[in-house]
């Protein structure tokens, strides 16, 4: 079975994008769900899969926070591993949505667990926004938070993977990705338009779908209007080639395989490898210059390891 997916809000599973694609597991809330009741859905799903990846917002509340570490305290086990992302709720979304693509491949869960950095390099995640007067997680200078009280006022901000925010309409533009890519949007009240008329041609975009605006958007980026877009790369070929092309190494502490510099379930940080002259530690989770990753058919070979089942 594959290495199962888990989130903690449906608003984080997209759907999927082929038949291959698993669904993820939902981790509720503590006032959703009893703590017993928690214990045996995560012990069934150890059973089922093996290892278990669980993602969830920066945002989550403290007592659902507090909720999954519970969990994978009592159950005593190190093959569950939580990982706090500080992307936008639909940016989120889409990173589960890859993790789940790549589950069925022949990756090792440790090296799906370091995979869900590597990716997020390549999110392009931000929203139009009709005030930016209480946006905390992006910088917002004082003109801009003059502006936003001027009536009819909208913003373009970029929350990931650089921090960046426009005003609708100037002669400013979001820096975008460098390779190909589709735009997901989820359409608000407003800057639905500005996106998919003025966004979407000047980031190249192969695509523009939509999605259902996500429950936490409006508290994550302090609007009540707002269509929030994520440019990402859609292709399972290309984003099995990202991750087969990093460096594997053996964690030194809980042998988990792993990519980067720190190891995806037990969170230590790797020593650096002075005789190796490729990518490692932090570097080797960079972004690559988009040439590197061409949007090419899979060879046989690839295709097969890209389809077999995982550990």
């Amino acid at each position: 079975m594959p290495t199962a997916i888990a989130v903690t809000s449906p608003d984080l599973v997209l759907a999927p994008t082929d038949p291959q694609t698993p669904l993820a597991a939902l981790l509720q809330s503590p006032h959703a769900q009893p703590l017993d009741a928690a214990l045996v859905d995560m012990h069934r799903l150890l059973e089922q899969h093996g290892y278990v990846i669980a993602l969830y917002p920066a945002s989550l509340s403290a007592a659902h926070e507090h909720r999954l570490h519970t969990v994978r305290s009592l159950l005593e086990t190190d093959r569950l591993t939580l990982i706090k992302s500080p992307l936008p709720p639909l940016g989120l979304a889409v990173l589960v949505r890859q993790l789940r693509q790549l589950s069925v491949c022949d990756f090792s869960p440790g090296v799906m667990a370091s995979a869900a950095r590597l990716l997020s390099h390549y999110i392009h995640a931000g929203a139009v926004l009709n005030s930016v007067a209480r946006l905390e997680r992006v910088p917002v200078g004082l003109t801009a938070h003059a502006r936003s009280w001027m009536p009819g006022s909208q913003f373009a901000v970029l929350a990931n993977p650089e921090p960046q925010l426009i005003k609708v309409g100037s002669a400013g533009a979001l820096t975008g990705p460098d390779f190909a890519c589709h735009l997901l949007v989820a359409k608000g009240a407003v800057g639905a338009d500005w996106v998919a008329e003025s966004l979407a041609p000047a980031w190249r975009t192969g695509a523009v779908q939509e999605a259902a605006p996500p429950a936490d958007s409006a508290a994550w980026w302090g609007a009540g209007k707002l269509t929030e877009f994520v440019a990402h790369l859609p292709d399972i070929s290309v984003l099995y080639q990202l991750v087969a092309s990093v460096r594997r190494e053996q964690c030194r502490w809980c042998a988990m395989e792993l990519i980067g510099d720190r190891c995806g379930f037990c969170a230590s940080r790797q020593p650096a490898d002075e005789e190796y002259g490729g990518p490692y530690g932090a570097a080797a989770l960079s972004p690559v210059p988009a040439s590197a990753h061409h949007a090419r058919p899979l060879t046989r070979a690839e295709r097969r390891r890209a389809i077999a089942p995982g550990p």
